[in-house]
């Protein structure tokens, strides 16, 4: 062994009883603060009956032995105890405290959602190992990286994907590191895959596809269809959508209010509230209900329960992508970047942007279709020297 990193791989050495003037148990360990193997010794000198003491080593040796293959490490578990947490319990931990943050509204039901998604599969990689890691300290760089080739070798996911989960388990590690579970982020300075195409992973849906939705919905579930109405028409996120209640629209103004409490910029808005939408509310007696009623509720009915987001994506991956036998670039939220794209057919770029509500006019250009941008008319007759 001639470089402490071929030691910390070996990592440790099988207990063994010593007999002599002094009997203790011997082994060795490897210490990352000195980078080299370090010999622990317990002493058994306190029996005074000998049988009693070589069955207590034995006893002894068995337990240590179990543990150093666990992963278990006398140097660390004594210089930091943080280290010594089981990796499960950390996960569990990390888990509440995300819901934690949830609930106080610091992080996104969504994200949420796909934090818990990624940690689940961390756990689920790790209970395949041939030796999975028991304690957290032994989340490093090695194991990370053998998880991200996991990620998208193994499960055959995208680089998006595989880049994606590399943002989260530094985020992970971040969470490791200020309480004292690690010492370092094995995630820095890891390379992202580079991608050539950068687009969005879901398309614009076609109008014989649209057509095939409003069909299929309008014998099937209206109250859905009404949500597809939200997304596509009013441009409302399904975030926003789930927290909307009766309370929030003015039928005669033609208009919905979007509190900042839910909504993405944190801002207050008010859009419009296109006839059709109207029509198809008053159809389905959605104004019956009391003011305090949410309006996508059990079922995507009015009801008292305020219901997750998740629902509306469930919902449409479940019935809709399948039913009609979509592809998987057809997204719930494709019904949003499918509404803006034909609304600048018809409208102005600004009257879009307020609707959407995006911060930049850029923003809302991004989804111009191609068919309908033109020449600027300052260039067509230039004519230059050469």
């Amino acid at each position: 062994m001639k470089n402490s990193q071929l030691k910390s791989i070996i990592s440790y050495s099988y207990p063994k009883l010593h007999v002599g003037k002094e009997w203790y148990i011997g082994f060795m360990a490897f210490d990352p603060v000195v980078g080299n193997m370090k010999r622990k010794k317990i002493k058994v000198n306190h029996i005074e009956k000998i049988s009693e003491r070589r069955q207590m080593a034995g006893d002894l040796i068995s337990r240590i032995t179990v543990k150093l293959r666990q992963g278990w490490n006398p140097w660390i578990e004594s210089e930091n105890s943080a280290a010594y947490f089981k990796f499960e319990d950390v996960c569990l931990k990390y888990k509440s405290y995300i819901e934690k943050m949830q609930n106080d509204d610091s992080l996104r039901e969504k994200t949420l959602y796909d934090y818990c998604s990624k940690l689940s599969v961390l756990k689920t990689y790790n209970n395949q190992r041939r030796v999975p890691i028991t304690y957290i300290y032994q989340f490093d760089r090695y194991f990370v990286t053998e998880f991200l080739d996991y990620v998208y070798l193994k499960l055959e996911n995208s680089p998006r994907t595989r880049n994606n989960y590399l943002t989260w388990l530094s985020t992970f590690s971040t969470y490791l590191l200020q309480r004292m579970f690690i010492k370092e982020k094995p995630t820095e300075g890891m390379q992202y895959i580079r991608m050539a195409n950068r687009s969005k992973d879901r398309d614009i849906i076609l109008d014989n596809d649209l057509v095939k939705i409003h069909e299929y919905l309008e014998t099937t579930n209206k109250n859905f269809l009404l949500a597809c109405y939200m997304l596509h028409y009013v441009l409302i996120r399904p975030k926003e959508m789930s927290f909307l209640k009766i309370r929030d629209f003015h039928l005669q103004k033609q208009t919905v209010f979007i509190s900042g409490d839910f909504s993405k910029n944190r801002k207050d808005a008010i859009v419009t509230l296109p006839a059709k939408v109207i029509r198809l509310m008053l159809e389905l007696k959605i104004f019956d209900s009391p003011g305090s009623y949410y309006l996508f509720s059990d079922n995507f009915k009015p009801g008292r329960a305020q219901k997750s987001e998740k629902n509306f994506r469930d919902f449409w991956a479940r019935h809709i992508r399948k039913d009609l036998n979509f592809g998987k670039r057809y997204k719930f939220y494709s019904l949003k970047d499918t509404g803006i794209t034909n609304m600048l057919r018809s409208c102005d770029v600004v009257t879009v942007r307020d609707q959407a509500r995006h911060s930049s006019i850029l923003i809302t250009d991004l989804y111009t279709p191609a068919d309908i941008k033109n020449a600027n008319s300052l260039l067509l007759k230039y004519d230059g020297v050469l």
